[in-house]
């Protein structure tokens, strides 16, 4: 699961075009497994991680929504003070740099999700696991 393509989706910032969005993916039978919404004030980039990333890609290009396909490094990671840093730094130190991450985990889990994406994957997958 290290490398995973991640679709990322340019919507209208309005109510209910995310919803649309979703009910797209999910009628398709795609579950969707991480998702980071960035919006700016007329529109809003998408991005996710789903179970079934070709399938999702196909129904909502069926829709005519404009959608690209990125590869991204998905980690496990502790969760943990300095964990974050720790990955930061060791991506600094080999010249990597990262366009953006997102992750997620309550207090109450040892470990979280954490979605990078850089501009060589594999040389961050590489490195991280390690």
């Amino acid at each position: 699961m290290p490398i995973q393509k991640q679709l990322s989706v340019f919507l209208p910032n309005r109510p209910g075009a995310l919803a649309r969005t979703c009910s797209i993916i999910s009628e398709a039978g795609v579950n969707i497994l991480a998702m980071a919404i960035h919006d700016t004030v007329d529109n809003a980039v998408v991005r996710f991680l789903a179970d079934q990333p070709t399938k999702a890609l196909l129904m909502l290009e069926q829709e005519e929504l404009y959608v690209l396909e990125q590869d991204v490094v998905v980690l496990e990671v502790e969760n943990a003070a300095g964990e974050l840093t720790r990955i930061c730094q060791s991506l600094a130190e080999a010249d990597i740099n990262i366009a953006y991450a997102y992750c997620t985990a309550t207090r109450e889990q040892g470990r979280g999700c954490l979605v990078l994406k850089t501009d060589n994957p594999e040389r961050t997958l590489e490195i991280l696991t390690r």
